[in-house]
This record gives structure tokens, C-alpha cells and sequence, in this order.
């Protein structure tokens, strides 16, 4: 049985871990509520009026409020990460959490065609970045050797 580690004894870093997930958190939030509450216009201007997502169309409402269910079901379970620090949990989710952003982020590098070159380098590198929390946090919530 998976041990549950007490917050601040026996984790590397603790603070560093719920930063961590707590940036995936808000990333997971930022993507999961326009997209379930308002699909169509996620669609038409996420992130931020910057309309990447309607340059890969077409439009489908299903899809973006399956993605947008996906994406709050990851910050539910990444506040629950950070809130509980259980070190199996955390590698887990961020195992999961990684696969999913790295293969988003290859069908992102293989679609730029209607992109701009500052679009498409916004787009790579805020899609790279969600890469580093994950790391973080599972080495963050280790626990320490004694």
C-alpha cells in the first residue's frame, strides 16, 4: 500500500512540489473552463483572443467540451495532489499529465501551417513548458532519504 507522505516531513521539497501542481492546476483550469462552459468561443478565441484553435478546424462542440471535461478533471486531480502530497499519486498524475502534454505538443509542432512565426513559437514554447511542473513535482514529492 502507498505510503501518504505528512506535508513537510519526509519530501524533498514540499513547498516546491505543491508549486508545482499548483501551476498545472491553473494551466488545467485556464484550458478545462472556457472550453466546457463556452465551447465555441474557446474555439474561436483561446487562448486569450489569440485564436489558435480555430486555425485547426473545423469547429466541433463535442470535442471541445469533452477536451475542456478532460482538462478539469486533471485540476481537480492536481489540487487534489497538492493537497494530499501522496508520493504515488503525484507520479502517477504526472506521469499521465506528461504523456498527454507531449503528445499534444508534437500534434501542435506538426500542425503550424496557418500559424504565424510569433504565433507558432507562443504556441510551442506554452505548450514545452507545461512539460517542466510535472518533473518537478515528482521529484519535489519524493521522499528524502534519511
Amino acid at each position: 500500500m502507498a505510503r501518504r507522505a505528512s506535508p513537510g516531513r519526509g519530501l524533498r521539497a514540499p513547498l516546491a512540489a505543491r508549486g508545482a501542481l499548483a501551476i498545472l492546476l491553473v494551466s488545467a483550469l485556464a484550458v478545462g473552463l472556457p472550453a466546457t462552459l463556452a465551447p465555441h468561443a474557446f474555439y474561436d478565441g483561446f487562448p486569450f483572443l489569440r485564436h489558435w484553435v480555430d486555425l485547426l478546424p473545423p469547429y466541433n462542440e463535442h470535442l471541445v467540451s469533452d477536451v475542456g471535461g478532460l482538462y478539469l478533471g486533471f485540476a481537480v486531480l492536481f489540487g487534489w495532489a497538492a493537497w494530499t502530497l501522496e508520493t504515488t499519486f503525484v507520479r502517477a498524475l504526472c506521469t499521465a499529465w506528461l504523456l498527454t502534454a507531449a503528445i499534444h505538443l508534437a500534434f501542435h509542432a506538426a500542425h503550424l501551417g496557418n500559424f504565424s512565426t510569433g504565433d507558432a513559437i507562443a504556441e510551442l514554447a506554452s505548450l514545452a513548458l507545461l512539460l517542466i511542473p510535472p518533473p518537478v513535482a515528482i521529484w519535489a514529492a519524493g521522499t528524502a532519504r534519511r
